[in-house]
């Protein structure tokens, strides 16, 4: 099952000022290791993985997270490095979380498939070895990550240490955020008494559509509304999912109360989600989406009509090269083949971020948050001709 294979690399380092600064990166450190040979960048395919806290009723979606990170050997030209290195990934706050949700429990009726503790759909776990996508960077997909630490603490941003070792040594090393919530408010409106709020979903959902959920538990959404993320094809003369979700509650939202709105369903009035530089620079989820109504089209497509960097309006820039064509943010590369993420963070997660575990990586790398536009971080030293934010060189 791959959860969010929509995610993939998210690329085009898309250095917004050129490179910058001078004097190289910062070694050690708690964010990061820059070696005289080779640096890790580390990203999250989306600024935020969505999972349900509880399975016995129903499932939007399971525990499920993607982890990218790009190896570039250091020098005056240099270069990505796809092989002859070991690329392993853990998360020292957050080692296990079969005793954090019954997905487990879940797991056979909802998938087919009987997962040991801690090991997600994909068969991984909260650690191990990340494995080369063929796209210039390494991944590890299906992390079954929860919200809650292993303090009992809960945090949707804990961080991943990623770890690059050649011939036994150490070469470099940094923190990624491996963002997580089960903050999907249902309980805002579905509040009758006497029955849980699943129920009272399932039940609502059976009054009006003359189905039998209620009597189905488990239920997976994406048995019969089509869910993309989850490979799941639904049933086609039904909206997919995220069609039906926006079209139903759009003229619902009031009743929510939310300054944001989509903090109902979207993590959350804790979580908030929606961090980075756009963010601080006063948008908001509908000035980048639409309105709910828009979400909802049908002539939408679910996870590939999205916001894209060089929309007019938006990012433009004379001799810049932001997505390729018929290519979102997420899936583009550029700078001789740096992913965006890799400079920029993710979708969502633009840095800097008002979350200091998103702005760990660059600050450690750097010495300062934002876009990863110090030219020494890769360079030995820093290049005389100017930045290319092109793909030219792939």
């Amino acid at each position: 099952m791959r959860y969010l294979r929509l995610a993939g690399a998210v690329a085009a380092c898309l250095f917004a000022a050129g490179c910058g600064g001078g004097g190289g990166g910062n070694n050690g450190g708690s964010g990061g290791v820059v070696s005289t040979s080779m640096v890790v960048l580390g990203y999250n395919d989306l600024g935020m993985h969505c999972i349900n806290q509880d399975f016995s009723e129903f499932m939007i979606l399971p525990p499920y997270n993607n982890l990218h990170a790009q190896v570039i050997q250091r020098g005056r030209e240099p270069r990505i490095v796809t092989g002859g290195v070991t690329v392993d990934y853990s998360i020292p706050s957050n080692t296990h979380s079969a005793d954090k949700t019954n997905f487990w429990t879940y797991a056979p009726q909802l998938f087919g498939v009987s997962l040991a503790d801690n090991i997600g759909l994909t068969g991984h776990g909260l650690s191990g070895n990340m494995t080369p996508t063929g796209t210039n960077d390494w991944s590890v997909t299906g992390i079954p990550i929860t919200p809650t630490l292993d303090s009992g603490a809960e945090d949707p941003y804990p961080l991943a240490t990623i770890t690059v070792t050649s011939g036994g040594q150490v070469v470099a090393s940094t923190q990624a955020v491996v963002p997580v919530s089960w903050e999907i408010s249902c309980d805002i409106c579905h509040t009758t008494p006497g029955i849980s709020v699943a129920t009272d979903i399932l039940r609502k959902h059976d009054e009006e559509h003359g189905t039998h959920l209620e009597t189905s538990k488990p239920v997976k959404c994406g048995q019969c509304h089509a869910q993309e993320p989850l490979g799941l094809a639904g049933n086609p003369s039904l909206p997919s999912l995220s069609r039906a979700m926006h079209d139903s509650h759009s003229s619902r939202m009031s009743r929510a109360g939310l300054s944001v709105p989509c903090y109902a369903c979207h993590p959350g009035v804790r979580t908030k989600c929606l961090r980075d530089v756009h963010f601080s620079h006063g948008l908001t989820c509908t000035s980048c989406h639409g309105t709910m109504t828009a979400v909802a089209s049908s002539g939408r497509r679910p996870w590939v009509d999205e916001p894209r960097c060089g929309n007019a309006g938006c990012h433009t820039r004379s001799g810049f090269e932001f997505e390729q064509p018929g290519t979102l943010f997420r899936n583009s590369k550029g700078h001789h083949g740096v992913h965006c993420p890799a400079c920029h963070g993710s979708p969502h997660a633009i840095t800097p971020t008002v979350v200091s575990a998103d702005n760990t990586q660059a600050i450690a790398l750097q010495g300062h948050s934002g876009v990863i536009n110090k030219c020494e971080v890769c360079h030995i030293n820093r290049p005389d001709d100017g930045f290319d934010h092109r793909l030219s060189g792939d």
